[in-house]
């Protein structure tokens, strides 16, 4: 069994993953937000930029906090064509969930179906890049953690959701991106307890690229574009009458749900 150290780096990778993954939520949660004051074309931008910075925030949460990890007695590759499949794959996954919380008639369901498919884009993104892996072993999991993992990404995911669809202000705002952020750095933690490996020790070399070689390069690309469009959405104009009238649909159709 091979002794795994997921903080080999110090704090700095969780904590910075954990931030990305706040960066990503908040601002594809807001595009969402945004999404359901337009109409067209318009909103499907704002829908498919909320996919688009979702997808990309929570993979570079996910691979930031794989620089810190390590294995004693082997060393560790990434497969390079899955790893950018795991990116593509959140992104879909997710945009599955905005689009339906997006266009959905019955906000209740559109939220929840969108948590749901939030949920699972951010499992399914963790699990296929762990299908990148290359190392001397195999690698399973316990699947009483693997179960866990999901359930929180889907319940955090929706309860993110929830809030940012009845936001009224900028600190429900934070306190949506944080529970988002949370959700997506428990998933991968309690994903990663889940893991199990078992060595084999060998000399060959193994394929694929280190962490420095191809995703540090690729998560400093993807975190400029998610500050670079942070910036864009601040300084797009809003529209508050819209929002409020989003938000007031949705309590009532919560009071209808549980009358």
């Amino acid at each position: 069994m091979g002794h795994m150290d997921h903080f080999s780096a110090g704090w700095v990778t969780p904590v910075l993953s954990y931030a990305m993954a706040c960066v990503g939520s908040a601002l594809g949660l807001r595009c969402t937000v945004r999404a359901l004051e337009a109409d067209g074309a318009s909103k499907r931008n704002w829908l498919l930029l909320a996919s688009l910075a979702i997808g990309s925030g929570i993979w570079t949460m996910h691979f930031i906090a794989m620089m810190g990890f390590s294995v004693d007695g082997t060393p560790i590759r990434f497969d390079v064509p899955i790893t950018v499949l795991s990116l593509l794959m959140a992104v879909a996954v997710v945009a599955a969930g905005v689009f339906t919380a997006g266009y959905g008639r019955s906000r209740v369901m559109s939220v929840l179906l969108g948590g749901l498919g939030a949920g699972l884009g951010v499992a399914a993104m963790h699990y296929t890049g762990m299908a990148a892996l290359n190392l001397h072993g195999e690698v399973d999991y316990d699947p009483m953690l693997v179960i866990a993992s999901v359930a929180i990404a889907v319940v955090a995911a929706t309860a993110a959701l929830t809030l940012t669809l009845i936001v009224r202000g900028p600190v429900l705002a934070a306190v949506a991106a944080l529970v988002m952020g949370l959700a997506v750095s428990s998933m991968h933690y309690t994903a990663m307890y889940a893991v199990n490996i078992s060595l084999a020790p060998s000399s060959a070399s193994l394929p694929g690229a280190t962490a420095t070689e191809f995703i540090f390069p690729l998560a400093v690309l993807l975190g400029s574009f998610l500050f670079l469009a942070a910036a864009y959405v601040a300084l797009s104009p809003t529209g508050k009458r819209h929002e409020s009238a989003a938000a007031a649909e949705l309590l009532r159709e919560v009071e209808l749900t549980t009358a």
